[in-house]
């Protein structure tokens, strides 16, 4: 009923937190437990700024497909996120609902989820399996190919959708097609799936292509509209919404990145550069799990770091130089093989799209550049040569020895 567990998006817990529940911790990264005694139609606060709620929306938008990508997530959490999208979405928007499954092995993901989906939700779900894990990156790919609406929004499997979210989405793309739009993310957290609002946020990132909040752009401060679109330079990657055509012609997600990391700031290098946009909506809202633990965490280090090599051979010019300082790679024998980027080399000429020193000047001024660096590396402590030169804890940024990692702070 409307006072259950966790309703209006309130923090909630389980007096008999046993055994059970800290191994479905180990397992899914947050508290599934407590997941399956909430309601799969709880209500979430209303936390768009004021402005969005007198908005008024054109009659003929788009419709759109939400896809959901999940690997081993809990069930009541996928089921959720689906419930969620078909009560906060008007049913002449919504076409269809796509699940990619990653290649799970949690055995209630496959009849269980099937049958629940399709007596619930008779047409409305169509559910993609794959036969061997491809990773985040190449199972987006195949929701969008399993997609037939106009506009399609890629989610995580552990999101809740804020009332009005579709409309702004899909206004802004009808007025410009070339538009990738970011629902502003707010946060559930993970242990008591308490609904918690978020500043509102430009994503940026480091030249290690690892994504993080950052502030908005000082124009769009300046004009003091809360409810006006972000420009960002990138994007976190846990919910977008893009024109489908418009989406293959700037070339997907690059298919040759493996598992996740960096194809998010690839995207918005990409589409920046090659004339179109990028912007966090505020009136569009999504609440989305940050897991303390994630499906594909073998090697992700590894994959981010490849991933990020490939993003800076294709788009980065003579500012790839900085990825490889970041990650302390040196440029003539890395050591890394990111693979043949050949194909996307010749979608960049074919989409006849800007330089990299177009893209900080205009897009993402705030990024901090290095010039004429003579050399990087690590500076080891010669008596003890596990120890490097790093920077301190951040209230005073002091040099300190500490055990070499090979990450920005010591590079």
């Amino acid at each position: 009923g409307p006072g259950g567990l966790g309703q209006g998006g309130m923090a909630a817990t389980l007096r008999d937190d046993s055994h059970e529940s800290e191994t479905k911790y180990e397992e899914y990264g947050y508290n599934a437990q407590l997941s399956d005694r909430i309601s799969l139609d709880r209500s979430i606060p209303d936390y768009r700024p004021k402005k969005c709620k007198q908005m008024t929306y054109p009659d003929d938008l788009p419709q759109i497909s939400v896809v959901f990508i999940f690997v081993n997530e809990a069930l009541s959490v996928i089921l959720r996120s689906v419930h969620s999208v078909v009560n906060h979405t008007p049913s002449h928007l919504l076409k269809e609902i796509v699940l990619v499954d990653d290649n799970s092995d949690n055995v209630e993901l496959k009849f269980n989820l099937d049958q629940y989906v399709h007596k619930r939700y008779p047409g409305l779900v169509k559910i993609v399996r794959n036969n061997k894990r491809e990773g985040l990156i190449r199972a987006r790919i195949q929701g969008w190919k399993a997609a037939t609406s106009p506009v399609v929004g890629f989610f995580d499997a552990h999101v809740e959708f804020n009332i009005g979210w579709v409309e702004p989405a899909l206004t802004r793309i009808k007025e410009d097609r070339k538009r990738i739009i970011l629902p502003a993310i707010d946060n559930i957290k993970y242990n008591t799936f308490e609904v918690q609002q978020y500043a509102n946020a430009a994503h940026g990132y480091n030249w290690g292509l690892w994504c993080m909040y950052i502030i908005p752009p000082q124009d769009w401060l300046d004009k003091g509209d809360e409810s006006a679109p972000i420009r960002t330079p990138a994007m976190i990657g846990c919910s977008f919404v893009v024109d489908r055509e418009y989406f293959g012609e700037i070339g997907l997600l690059d298919p040759g990145m493996e598992v996740y990391g960096g194809e998010n700031i690839e995207l918005g290098m990409r589409v920046w550069q090659c004339g179109g946009s990028m912007e966090v909506l505020p009136c569009s809202r999504v609440a989305h799990i940050e897991r303390t633990k994630k499906p594909y965490n073998n090697d992700i280090d590894y994959y981010a770091k490849r991933n990020a090599l490939r993003a800076a051979e294709v788009w980065m010019d003579d500012f790839k130089s900085h990825v490889y300082m970041a990650w302390n790679i040196p440029m003539a024998n890395p050591g890394v093989d990111f693979g043949d980027v050949s194909e996307r080399i010749a979608l960049r000429q074919r989409l006849q799209c800007r330089s990299f020193k177009w893209y900080l000047e205009n897009v993402y001024p705030e990024m901090r550049v290095y010039n004429n660096t003579v050399t990087y590396g690590e500076v080891r402590n010669s008596k003890a040569s596990g120890y490097c030169l790093d920077q301190g804890a951040e209230e005073d940024d002091k040099a300190i020895l500490y055990p070499c990692h090979g990450m920005s702070s010591q590079v």
